[in-house]
């Protein structure tokens, strides 16, 4: 069906106000001229657009369009997914946000400095922006292909309209921007995806029978306890996988870690991890009920062969526009709902690279660089990744199946990653060498397993997917990327073996086992090779929950974890010392000799008066 006026009327509405809520922050209050108000929003904003925010940038395209087409086919188990939130966003707010917090970084990336060394932080960046670079033209050019495919909207047009209208309000208004228009844009997610069940409910007799003929069909799924690891989806591998793949979001990407450090104070920013809990549970189901919907309207209004979409993943947008088709401007909402997921995405995606290139790459050359200069690059660094990410686009219109591929590494960067900082933040034996040649080993490992699978699954004499591979079905139509729900075939391949067993491991898994990896690597070489001198380790780097999960542990596997260097157990803690110390409301700066007066356990003091970055070696 082709759009109506109101939809196009909708659709504009959606750009015009996007690209308003830039103009009006970058002529309002300081006006974006301070490095800080650019990309950490002044550090003034408060729990609940952060949290929303947290939730748009995680709520892509790659979602609506892909969990819905999961749930058709093969049922509900995808929602056990949700018992993987609560911890995998508990986990963030108690042991990740108190360090970053409390360093007063702007960059995620700062942290390896201050914990190992300056190479480990430029690796660090560099691994990440090979990351978003290549995900974000993907996710700029693969929705706008499946909106092209099944309404006619032109290609190219959709996609220079997106990457202009994001380019714009992210380079004039910053993170303040960025953070409102995405508490606009779940708006628009939420009321687009509601109006589609709703209609879509309706049409087939309301929701209860749309339960009804789902559990008879099938498609309301049990909990499978299955613990075997090469089962695609497992209650264990949604459950607990999900919570590593959560980490490696809410735990430690910039684009989060960015958005917390908006927060006005350390307490805003976990209620913020707390606030997007719901609100996550929220989403989830509404994509699932969608799928739920999708399948019941589907039995009862088949398509022809000839109009079944070439993809699973357009399923979504041939129900939209047939369910929605008598209802103008409902189509357009949709649509605005789609695009309004791929411009938070990508709208975070260039205000998180600004930040590490200025910040890591940029600074660190030209540490004399002026407050306005650096404002100015920070535009301009934001500007510069919007045009790359047509560029790239542009790249994902010819690479043709590779793009396969390169959805995957996404999602092969990111467990890597959050090894480091698991790393860093509780193993105080850790050496730079250790977190190097742990980073490279969990790359190689997580390159290996996504590459390997990928060529298994297309190389493979029968050209059909193993089971849980990443990599998708071979098909003319590029708009395959967007199924990151990675489905199975529809026939039952052979029993995997040999090596064929190792590249079958649930993708679920990807995160868990490739951060693992990075963790038991790090910790050998750091014991092969002497621990972190004592002078050397900022206990700020430290996870204030580290003395904890150390006093429960005898003193000679105490000794082990910390090779002789800072025993942690012998350092006051210095959880909740925002206001207690010095009285810094966005972090704490390291102890001066002026301090050192202060109550016992007030700050990074020592119960003998000493700063704890003067802490020798301790006995057991």
């Amino acid at each position: 069906m082709e759009f109506t006026a109101i939809d196009y009327t909708i659709f504009a509405l959606l750009l015009v106000l996007s690209s308003a809520i830039g103009l009006f922050y970058a002529l309002s209050g300081d006006r974006q001229r301070t490095v800080q108000e650019f990309l950490l929003a002044n550090r003034d904003m408060s729990c609940l657009p952060v949290a929303l925010s947290l939730l748009a940038s995680f709520q892509s395209a790659v979602a609506i369009l892909g969990v819905p087409a999961e749930i058709y086919r093969f049922g509900t188990e995808y929602w056990f997914l949700g018992c993987s939130y609560f911890l995998g966003l508990l986990i963030p707010a108690h042991i990740f946000i108190p360090v970053f917090y409390r360093l007063h970084i702007t960059s995620t990336y700062e942290y390896f400095e201050l914990r190992f060394n300056k190479t480990v932080r430029v690796l660090g960046t560099v691994t990440f922006i090979f990351q978003m670079v290549i995900y974000m033209g993907v996710v700029l050019y693969a929705p706008a292909l499946a909106l092209n495919a099944v309404t006619g909207f032109d290609l190219w047009s959709a996609v220079l309209t997106i990457g202009l209208v994001c380019t714009l309000y992210t380079t004039l208004g910053g993170l303040k921007a960025v953070i409102w228009t995405d508490v606009f844009q779940t708006l628009v997610m939420l009321a687009g995806q509601v109006a589609v069940i709703a209609v879509g409910a309706w049409r087939v007799g309301g929701m209860a029978r749309v339960w009804h003929v789902a559990e008879q069909e099938g498609k309301i799924s049990g909990i499978d306890l299955d613990p075997n690891p090469l089962e695609r989806h497992t209650f264990w591998s949604l459950a607990v996988g999900g919570i590593f793949m959560m980490l490696s979001l809410y735990g430690v990407n910039q684009a989060q870690v960015q958005r917390y450090l908006s927060a006005r104070s350390e307490r805003e920013a976990k209620l913020s991890c707390y606030a997007v809990f719901p609100c996550q549970q929220i989403v989830l189901c509404l994509s699932c009920l969608t799928g739920l919907v999708m399948f019941v309207y589907d039995r009862e209004h088949p398509l022809t062969p000839g109009q079944r979409p070439a993809s699973y993943d357009q399923l979504v947008l041939f129900f939209v526009m047939d369910v929605l088709q008598d209802l103008p401007g409902l189509p357009g909402l949709f649509v605005a709902c789609l695009f309004s997921s791929a411009l938070s995405t990508i709208s975070s995606a260039f205000n998180s690279l600004a930040t590490v290139t200025m910040e890591d790459l940029v600074r660190p050359l030209f540490p004399g660089l002026s407050e306005s200069r650096a404002t100015l690059v920070s535009k301009l660094l934001a500007f510069g990744y919007g045009l790359l990410c047509l560029g790239m686009a542009y790249v994902s219109s010819m690479l043709g199946p590779v793009l396969q591929a390169a959805i995957s590494i996404f999602g092969m960067v990111g467990g890597p990653l959050l090894g480091l900082f698991c790393l860093g933040m509780f193993f105080p034996c850790a050496n730079p060498t250790g977190a190097i040649v742990g980073l490279l080993a969990g790359l190689a490992m997580a390159f290996w397993i996504g590459i390997g699978s990928f060529l298994n699954s297309t190389g493979g004499a029968q050209g059909v997917p193993t089971a849980n591979s990443t990599a998708l079905p071979t098909v003319g139509n590029l708009s395959t990327v967007l199924a990151t729900t990675l489905p199975p075939p529809t026939s039952v391949p052979p029993s995997p073996t040999g090596l064929q067993r190792f590249y079958s491991l649930s993708y679920m898994w990807y995160s868990a086992h490739n951060s693992t990896t990075v963790i038991v690597v790090g910790v050998l070489v750091s014991l092969l090779t002497g621990p972190m001198p004592a002078a050397a380790l900022d206990p700020r780097t430290i996870s204030p929950v580290v003395p904890k999960l150390l006093c429960c542990l005898p003193p000679k596997i105490r000794r082990w974890l910390c090779c002789g260097g800072v025993d942690p157990t012998q350092v006051l803690s210095h959880a909740d010392t925002t206001e207690k110390s010095n009285r810094v409301p966005n972090g704490l700066s390291p102890p001066v000799p002026e301090q050192l007066g202060e109550e016992e356990g007030q700050g990074y003091i020592r119960s003998d008066g000493a700063p704890i970055c003067a802490v020798q070696e301790t006995s057991f």
